[in-house]
């Protein structure tokens, strides 16, 4: 039987310590190398959806998988880009750092998604990164999914009803909860803020709508009502499919019965590493192809630990986290996304839930005091 872990007894100071050593040693290779490594998605992606375009007078899964990898890319792009991933890379063009990127006339040429920008970077960098795993946490699936975990109906509705989800959350989940949070910032009171379904409607859903699916297929109207038909179809599915593409490699990052919620804030930032690993699950890693089709979320663990760091860097410092979790005895859980996936939806229909922790390195802390009280 293995030892029971105790996150009370890990010591995060230590830790953070040689974890911060890990940055500094990968910042000072910054460079030509991770510019063009983020150029280079960009064009796949570009591609990906010319090809999808190209295709799209008639009906075919060509068209709809080539839209939704451009989708899918695009999506990639400015999670890391927003991050400030590319921020402090020499020689990094504008429009690939935070304050270029889908900003302005750029949004929906450089990220043509549900989601308003500046609401997704308050949303998700801010309030997700620094209360993962807690109650403040916008985006914790346990809490998010207590309806339906006590639900009275049968599993398999629960099941259908998270398929349903996963094929329109950033549509019906993303998009109205981060507008709701960055028009609520500053606010205590949980209701709708004001301007809430205005804005949702006017700068979320109508422009991505009015842009996939009556712009691109009013793009075929020379060819006739069954090509703009067969264009309309092609988006559908796209959309589709970047969602139930999005939703594998997102939903799972953070939940599982093998993960920790935690019942209190961080005291610290070195506690608040310790707690992005505990919380947080890495996917099968390696190669640019894997890595690329995991949309780079696959080193969940290192960019929790590192968000604003250019997403290749992830492959190459991730043998090192994993080595410092071990030596420091902390839990590092890497499976392949599908056997995540299949440990979130246990999670959301209530057939299993996460680990709680109420304080990580509580113990190693005091045993800390008490040696520097005995050495005074």
């Amino acid at each position: 039987m293995e030892p029971t872990f105790d996150p009370a007894s890990i010591d995060c100071e230590a830790f953070f310590r040689e974890l911060r050593a890990i940055r500094l040693e990968v910042e000072s290779t910054y460079g030509e190398e991770d510019v063009a490594h983020v150029r280079w998605i960009e064009r796949v992606g570009r591609a990906a959806t010319v090809v999808g375009l190209a295709t799209a007078w008639v009906p075919n899964p060509v068209s709809m998988a080539s839209l939704a990898l451009g989708r899918g890319t695009s999506w990639l792009l400015m999670h890391h880009v927003g991050h400030r991933g590319y921020d402090r890379v020499p020689q990094i063009p504008e429009r690939h750092t935070s304050r270029g990127f889908a900003a302005g006339w750029r949004r929906m040429l450089d990220w043509p998604d549900w989601m308003l920008p500046e609401a997704w970077k308050y949303e998700h960098n801010v309030l997700h990164h620094t209360n993962t795993g807690e109650l403040r946490d916008p985006d914790l699936i346990e809490r998010n999914t207590e309806d339906l975990r006590a639900a009275n109906v049968p599993v398999a509705l629960k099941y259908v009803a998270m398929g349903l989800l996963a094929v329109t959350w950033r549509a019906s989940y993303y998009a109205p909860t981060t507008i709701r949070a960055w028009l609520a910032r500053g606010r205590d009171d949980e209701g709708a803020p004001p301007g809430y379904l205005a804005t949702l409607i006017g700068r979320c859903y109508a422009p991505y709508a009015l842009l996939q699916f009556v712009a691109l297929p009013a793009l075929y109207a020379p060819l006739g009502p069954l090509a703009v038909a067969s264009a309309l179809v092609n988006s559908l599915g796209a959309e589709a499919l970047t969602n139930l593409h999005t939703f594998l490699v997102v939903g799972p990052n953070h939940t599982g019965d093998d993960l920790y919620r935690f019942d209190e804030p961080a005291r610290s930032k070195a506690e608040a590493a310790v707690r992005q690993v505990l919380g947080s699950v890495n996917y099968r890693t390696g190669s640019e192809l894997v890595d690329y089709a995991h949309l780079y979320l696959n080193y969940q663990i290192e960019h929790h630990l590192f968000p604003d760091m250019p997403m290749a860097r992830y492959r190459q410092i991730q043998p090192k986290v994993a080595a410092l979790c071990a030596k420091h005895g902390i839990p590092y859980v890497q499976e392949s996304v599908f056997a995540r996936a299949r440990k979130m939806l246990d999670v959301a229909v209530g057939k299993t839930s996460m680990k709680r922790a109420r304080s990580v390195g509580r113990r190693a802390l005091e045993r800390l005091r008490a040696r520097e009280v005995e050495a005074a």
